[in-house]
């Protein structure tokens, strides 16, 4: 065995499941990232509310609310690549939205708002924390399968097997 190969019980769940190292590890990332953009829009908004000719604080707390539920999925729910788009689309639309807002004025804009700078980095990075979990993971249909698979079949008692039909 060399130094670079996983080691694993010899069960597929842990070759391509959704615990290994790798995926942990970007897990974490994506979760992070989509967690600290939103905080960073939160402390950008909440000050703002109520200044009627801006409509980015509003913006902000919902995309914030959408950020915080990817990230709590992605953490405790499936390996769903639906899931991971999300998650790369919210904070991809956070980018997006800073560079149309500010348009050519956004280096400027960065140099005066060091929240900016923050977000920008955190979105860069989680977006390609949820893109590599998309490249990772598995076709929905597969995961729901294996999620199928996982649970128990209700209405049986333990030790009760299935007849074939």
């Amino acid at each position: 065995m060399s130094a670079g190969e996983d080691v694993n019980d010899g069960s597929d769940a842990d070759i391509a499941g959704r615990n290994t190292p790798k995926k942990r590890l970007l897990r974490g990332i994506a979760v992070q990232t989509a967690a600290v953009a939103a905080a960073v829009h939160l402390l950008w908004a909440w000050p703002r509310l109520g200044s009627p000719p801006d409509a980015r604080p509003y913006f902000f707390l919902a995309g914030s609310a959408l950020a915080v539920a990817v990230a709590v999925a992605t953490l405790r729910g499936g390996e769903y690549r639906r899931l991971y788009a999300l998650g790369a689309g919210t904070l991809g639309a956070f980018l997006g939205g800073f560079l149309a807002w500010h348009g050519t004025d956004a280096p400027a804009a960065l140099a005066a708002e060091p929240l900016a700078v923050v977000a920008v980095i955190v979105e860069v990075v989680g977006v390609g924390a949820y893109l590599a979990l998309y490249r990772l993971a598995p076709p929905t249909s597969v995961a729901v399968e294996r999620r199928r698979e996982d649970e128990p079949d209700e209405g049986k008692e333990d030790g009760e097997e299935e007849e074939p039909p």
